[in-house]
């Protein structure tokens, strides 16, 4: 490894948070009454948390001092006035509804813009999306390209759409049958992997054609812009800004879940250019979230949130965030340990089917992983695989996707290089002892969105 590709943070620290690390022994039993489920340990009992880049940013002094700015009207508040102009300067879009989280967002496009039986095809499901599609009675179909389901395929652009796929299903299925195209940059589930420019503008054009509806899952643009600016022909002079409004031009809209790339820890909003679909969004906000000038948000946080879209295109903060990202994958690499390749823009996945190849899918090896890894370290994850993926609606069996994952979600601007050094080398402990990780079953089962507060015994 050159250290010297890894650039030092770009801030200065102004407040900590005291950590603490607390025995094996307790871990064991925490995790124990935790059911094995990192999503049930109480904060306080982590060491170093990677569960999620949610919520967990760090915001800057000029996001705090924008917090004491917030104008709490019922209606019509400055901040989401000041939220308006920033989305409309750096995104493109006409109208923005405001929501509490991404997923009100993801609910209320679902409800707008999906009839009953209509397929949504996108590039590769994610959990909460899917759910909110499939609630309202639409077909999810996965068209990303067949390499993103391949771990150890180092190649760029993994989460690019296969326009074949997408041309095959419009034409078996009619395109008014396809409620919308859901694009999303970047592909969590993939690993992170960024959506080339090219492929957005075949995208559209081949949508154009149909006359077929795309929105993005917009909420880690700014890491794929950066990908752009690093690996697309023609992007290396653009600006992180102009990068993101190009990505943009070509959709109809987003969801938005501003507690990553907006760095802020709640928020988050729906964007279109359709006046109809705006007036019928509007008055479903008021439903589920608030009025259309705030929809689950207090001033101060749509104000943070305005600041911290600014700040996250600035190139200083994207190449150190997506570069420290990068930092503990080589480590991990380096070493010998199965991850997901390339290495992502918010989180090193590892490979559970190579790092346990003793336990079937079945068995749930990344949930075992996961709680295995917070009982050597302290350090907690989260699986993404066959517990996250559920089960089928109409047969009632797992889905079994290809990638059985755990992923070590980076938050951004609180951790340093040194705490990547830390969770590198507990991974590469546990992996020189990974025979003794057993397989899970499931004690408790909730029916939807099971990996939140599903509970498992060891087998």
């Amino acid at each position: 490894m050159n250290l010297n590709e890894y650039p030092a943070e770009p801030f200065r620290i102004k407040a900590v948070e005291t950590v603490k690390m607390i025995s094996r022994e307790e871990r064991e039993k925490v995790v124990k009454e935790a059911g094995y489920n990192t999503f049930l340990i109480n904060s306080e009992d982590v060491y170093i948390d990677l569960l999620t880049d949610s919520g967990t940013n760090a915001m800057s002094d000029k996001q705090w001092a924008g917090m004491m700015m917030g104008d709490e009207a019922y209606a019509g508040s400055r901040n989401f006035h000041h939220l308006e102009a920033t989305v409309r300067e750096l995104f493109g879009f006409k109208h923005i509804v405001p929501t509490h989280q991404g997923r009100g967002a993801e609910n209320l496009l679902s409800q707008i813009a999906i009839k009953p039986g209509q397929y949504v095809p996108g590039n590769m499901y994610f959990t909460t999306t899917r759910y909110h599609q499939e609630r309202n009675g639409g077909i999810f179909v996965d068209i990303i390209r067949d390499e993103a389901h391949d771990a150890g395929l180092d190649i760029p652009f993994k989460g690019n759409i296969d326009l074949n796929k997408l041309e095959k299903l419009i034409e078996e299925k009619g395109a008014e049958n396809i409620a919308y195209v859901c694009l999303a940059v970047t592909v969590n589930l993939a690993g992170g992997q960024p959506v080339s420019m090219e492929n957005m503008r075949a995208v559209r054009a081949l949508t154009n054609k149909y006359g077929i509806k795309v929105f993005y899952d917009a909420t880690r643009c700014v890491e794929n812009a950066y990908y752009i600016k690093e690996q697309e022909k023609g992007f290396a002079d653009k600006s992180i800004k102009d990068i993101v409004h190009e990505m943009f031009s070509y959709a109809d809209g987003c969801t938005m879940s501003g507690k990553k790339d907006c760095l802020v820890n709640i928020g988050g909003f729906l964007c279109m250019n359709d006046e109809e679909l705006f007036a019928t969004a509007k008055e479903l906000v008021v439903v589920y979230e608030g009025m259309p000038s705030y929809g689950g948000m207090a001033g101060r946080d749509m104000e943070a949130m305005a600041i911290g879209l600014r700040e996250s295109m600035q190139f200083e903060y994207i190449e150190h965030r997506i570069k420290q990202v990068r930092y503990l994958g080589e480590k991990l690499k380096a070493a010998g340990i199965p991850i997901i390749e390339p290495i992502g823009g918010h989180a090193v996945f590892l490979d559970a089917r190579r790092f346990c190849p003793h336990l079937t899918q079945d068995q749930f090896p990344a949930q075992s992983l996961a709680a295995n890894l917070y009982v050597e370290s302290g350090v907690r994850s989260m699986e993404r695989g066959i517990v996250s993926a559920g089960r089928d609606k109409a047969t009632g069996k797992n889905h079994a996707p290809k990638l059985e994952t755990v992923r070590l979600t980076i938050p951004r601007r609180v951790y340093t290089y040194r705490h990547m050094d830390v969770v590198a080398d507990a991974v590469i402990k546990l992996y020189a002892h990974k025979e003794q990780i057993k397989g899970l079953r499931f004690v408790y089962e909730p029916k939807q969105l099971r990996f939140f507060t599903a509970r498992f015994e060891e087998i």
